[in-house]
């Protein structure tokens, strides 16, 4: 837990660098103590576990971040597709996912969300509700593809 909590202290102080961009001594000071403060906030609301700190997620993050990207702009030309020729077939429906954990279910939630064209409306277990803008779209999420991307980040070996 020691070794979570030095990394997010890190995180903090190099988040904190890049958006203050102040490197007298007085402003580094403050911003240790910052950062300090950050950590011991979080330490006193036992978030530095597995779930609230996934540092086993960093290594496969990147390019699950370009696959995202690439997904996105996709739908980003499809939804403007949908628009300029208004053509719409909204549908709801639901879909399973299998992420094992909160933060996977959620990430696979926000995923589908980033996606233009398709928004999470419901998480109830394992259960998504979504909206999507057509039947494609809809097609697109039902297919599984994001859910077995999600589960991969994720580190779920049987993907």
């Amino acid at each position: 837990m020691i070794i979570k909590a030095l990394f997010l202290f890190v995180f903090y102080f190099v988040i904190w660098l890049l958006l203050s961009g102040h490197y007298d001594p007085l402003l580094l000071t403050l911003g240790v103590l910052s950062c300090i403060t950050c950590l011991y906030v979080t330490w006193k609301a036992k978030f530095i576990d597995e779930e609230g700190l996934p540092l086993h997620l960093l290594i496969r993050l990147p390019i699950y971040t370009v696959w995202l990207f690439k997904e996105i702009i996709k739908a980003n030309i499809d939804t403007a597709k949908i628009i300029i020729l208004n053509n719409p077939d909204p549908q709801n429906f639901r879909v399973k996912s299998s992420q094992k954990t909160e933060a996977g279910k959620v990430t696979y939630a926000n995923s589908i969300t980033l996606t233009p064209g398709t928004v999470t409306t419901e998480l109830d277990g394992d259960v998504l509700e979504v909206h999507a803008l057509s039947s494609d779209m809809a097609d697109d999420v039902k297919s599984g593809a994001m859910d077995k991307k999600v589960s991969w980040l994720e580190g779920n070996k049987n993907v």
